[in-house]
């Protein structure tokens, strides 16, 4: 066995390398699966006494580090040279490139950004929350009833009932989620995903985006509400006539529908009122001290009216030559 080791220490070294090609071939003359010479070699091992199979074995190892070592050479010497040929013949530096094709905002997106830098402009700060809920979150802590229509499957997208897990049906369930965690003062905003069981048209969908803000300090009013919602829509729109009107939300009190109006009649644009005390009850925060407002609007509702669009169906087509029309102009 050391002469036929000593003769293929010499075919190692003496092995031609110029192309992929003999680097293969080398490759598998000495480490190929089934007939490779160092892979019978140690095959052969199993034959000899075992004071002697340690000697060789070692022998044998380090002829195939040799091997590795001298193929990872080869390997990389002609990765260089394949690349140098590939610059001289695979490609024309003078030749003018591929244009990439700017992408444009989406105007849901623009609007988003929008009224986020509103509310950070008045001491607001903005949060995120997770859009599969619980009903604490959801539905009781925010003073809705076990009865109320909002908990009826045809209205929500229940997960499973045992506990009641679901799509969250509005981001006020954020607000339950950060004054459990926080105490006031605290000036919030949110805005995310919702879903509801609705029929698909060009006025409405089964998911929206909704924009969630709300106050709470000592001595908070409905003037205070009425200022932010005002400099929202002015913001937004610019001058415009606003009108509020009463109306009922379960976790608010009193409760009031805002509509703007536009192309001349009134359109219903968001919903706002007092935080309702049984509310901040739930969250551990003294209604004798603490009062607050929240309000909500549709993202979706705003872009149609800003961009004077008809059909919210049109935001989910994905359809490049609508969505390159949008810049954002704010």
């Amino acid at each position: 066995m050391y002469q036929k080791i000593d003769e293929i220490k010499k075919y190692i070294k003496c092995f031609n390398i110029q192309t992929y090609d003999d680097l293969e071939t080398f490759r598998i003359k000495f480490l190929g699966k089934k007939r490779g010479i160092l892979t019978n070699l140690f095959k052969e091992l199993k034959e000899i006494s075992i004071y002697k199979r340690k000697i060789y074995g070692k022998i044998i190892n380090e002829l195939k580090k040799e091997v590795q070592r001298k193929i990872f050479h080869y390997q990389s010497k002609n990765d260089i040279i394949k690349n140098e040929k590939g610059l001289k013949h695979d490609y024309d530096p003078t030749i003018p490139g591929k244009s990439i094709e700017i992408g444009s905002i989406h105007p849901l997106s623009i609007i988003k950004n929008r009224i986020i830098e509103i509310f950070l402009n008045i001491g607001f700060t903005y949060v995120d929350g997770p859009e599969i809920e619980d009903d604490w979150h959801n539905f009781t802590a925010l003073n809705i009833p076990i009865h109320h229509p909002s908990r009826d499957m045809q209205d929500t997208f229940f997960l499973c009932k045992n506990p009641d897990i679901l799509l969250r049906t509005h981001t006020s369930s954020i607000q339950i989620r950060y004054m459990k965690k926080h105490r006031p003062p605290f000036r919030v905003l949110s805005i995310g995903k919702v879903y509801r069981n609705e029929t698909i048209s060009s006025r409405s969908n089964f998911m929206f985006h909704q924009a969630e803000g709300f106050f709470i300090d000592k001595k908070v009013s409905f003037s205070d509400l009425k200022q932010t919602v005002h400099y929202l829509i002015t913001s937004l729109f610019g001058k415009a006539k606003i009108r509020f009107r009463p109306s009922y939300f379960p976790f608010t009190e009193p409760s009031a529908e805002v509509d703007i109006h536009c192309n001349s009649e009134w359109l219903e644009i968001m919903g706002c009122g007092m935080v309702d005390p049984e509310v901040l009850k739930n969250v551990d925060i003294n209604p004798e001290v603490y009062s607050g407002f929240a309000f909500g609007v549709g993202i979706e509702r705003l872009s149609l009216m800003i961009y004077d669009m008809k059909d919210i169906r049109i935001y989910f087509n994905n359809d490049i030559r609508f969505l390159r029309q949008f810049k954002s102009e704010f």
